[in-house]
């Protein structure tokens, strides 16, 4: 059973790739540990792509630097090159907020040479003609996650109204859970977005139980978030990019609970093909 467990997320890539799916980690995932650690425990699971938060400390000889957009060039380049040596490529970094707009263009900077896809975040919606303008100049694209309120993202609708007369490589990270905690339906929230999907937070979350604050990630099939429905969605609208794994519990301990997130995932992509 064990061994079954270590081949099957190496499998779960290459049937995911076949659609042009990419399952990755949200590295605040593995927020205890350090970024490298984090690494190390991405290998052990057998993906190969991540999304580093912001913050997150690096470790090992780099000790108390984090990774932002302060980083130096030479620390970028050794940690490009540490996660290429796993066998892991860093795709992106977020959620990134800033209420001061000259940070945009040093994040951009950052994204550019650290050879990012997008920049997870929640730009303030003054800032919009700034954010478009950054992401043309660098072909970075920016990938608008939903916070919960009072996030201006919450809803897919607020999000619709600010880029969708703006350039497509402005779109959605979309984070599943959220929509429901919100009272919303996270399969018409894809829907909505369609073409505008950049990237995912993908998670399955329990039900709402009177008494406790919030409904905490589940093992993905186990939950009320219909996984496979959401995947089908996500086929029909041919969409392709990464699916960051974003699982926000038994947080000293969760490799056990997602591997059976990929092992879910791995017999969901077999089906729908």
């Amino acid at each position: 059973m064990v061994c079954y467990l270590l081949v099957l997320p190496a499998q779960a890539q290459t049937k995911s790739e076949k659609n042009s799916w990419r399952l990755g980690i949200q590295s605040y995932t593995f927020h205890l540990f350090s970024l490298t650690e984090a690494l190390d425990k991405t290998e052990e699971l057998g993906i190969k792509y991540i999304e580093v938060y912001p913050g997150h400390k690096l470790g090992s000889k780099w000790g108390d630097k984090v990774f932002d957009f302060n980083l130096d060039l030479q620390t970028q380049k050794e940690l490009r090159e540490f996660a290429a040596s796993k066998g892991i490529k860093i795709v992106g970094t977020g959620v990134f907020v800033t209420d001061n707009p000259t940070d945009w263009e040093k994040m951009f900077k950052f994204a550019h040479n650290m050879k990012l896809e997008f920049i997870t975040c929640e730009p303030a919606l003054k800032d919009w003609d700034l954010v478009e303008k950054l992401a043309k100049q660098y072909k970075i694209k920016v990938s608008v996650h939903n916070h919960p309120k009072p996030s201006d993202y919450w809803n897919p609708d607020n999000l619709l109204n600010a880029i969708s007369h703006r350039s497509k490589l402005l779109g959605s990270c979309a984070d599943v859970g959220h929509w429901r905690r919100e009272g919303l339906d996270q399969i018409d929230c894809l829907i909505k977005l369609e073409g505008r999907i950049v990237s995912l937070h993908f998670k399955d979350i329990a039900p709402k139980i009177e008494g406790e604050k919030e409904q905490h990630d589940v093992i993905w099939g186990t939950g009320i978030l219909d996984v496979k429905s959401m995947l089908k969605e996500l086929k029909r609208q041919n969409f392709k990019g990464v699916f960051s794994i974003e699982y926000e519990y038994n947080w000293n301990n969760s490799i056990p609970d997602i591997k059976e997130c990929i092992n879910y995932f791995n017999k969901a992509i077999k089906q729908l093909n």
